[in-house]
């Protein structure tokens, strides 16, 4: 039997799937060679060191909650839609948010910096729209849920056996409420 050719895409994507199902820290030099049935030598000439290595999976972390959020998506509710889809996302794929969640974000020194970096720049025009109010207040609003969304979905990932989705839901509608009336009260 000819022997297999490990690529550093078989790697990249094997070291993933060790994420996915048991977190960063699990992925070992020795773990991907035991997966890939070969010896450390492949992995190691693919990676010059585990950081780049943790750089690659946080990278397919990435395109993954991408992806995964295209799906989840309501086009009719993007607002809405896209905080209930991190929450589920937080809550079916634990370890996938923690990466993504807690990767390094060069360039940020401020919450606007922040904002700019992970919003949708049309997001906040958007909720303007939906809701009546100025694109100010929309941006304020979409930034509160921003950080709320990441904090609740942060919770959810880390506890067992798990807090139901109903719940999180729900409080997260409740947060959403209190900062419009907040941002209403303040700017109205």
């Amino acid at each position: 039997m000819p022997k297999q050719r490990i690529t550093k895409e078989m790697v990249v994507m094997t070291a993933f799937e060790i994420a996915r199902n048991g977190g960063m820290e699990q992925v070992m030099v020795k773990s991907i060679a035991n997966k890939l049935g070969c010896s450390v030598q492949p992995i190691y000439s693919y990676c010059e060191n585990m950081d780049g290595l943790r750089r690659d999976v946080a990278e397919q972390a990435d395109k993954f909650v991408q992806k995964y959020m295209e799906v989840h998506l309501d086009r009719k509710d993007l607002f809405r839609s896209t905080g209930r889809a991190y929450v589920r996302l937080a809550k079916e794929e634990p370890h996938l948010f923690r990466i993504f969640i807690s990767h390094q974000r060069r360039g940020i020194a401020s919450l606007d910096d922040l904002y700019r970096s992970e919003a949708s720049p049309k997001m906040a025009e958007v909720i303007s729209g939906e809701l009546q109010i100025s694109v100010e207040q929309a941006r304020q609003l979409h930034l509160n849920m921003l950080i709320y969304t990441i904090g609740i979905g942060a919770i959810l990932s880390v506890t067992e056996p798990g807090i139901s989705t109903d719940e999180i839901l729900s409080q997260q509608e409740s947060a959403c409420e209190a900062f419009l009336n907040q941002i209403l009260h303040d700017g109205g």
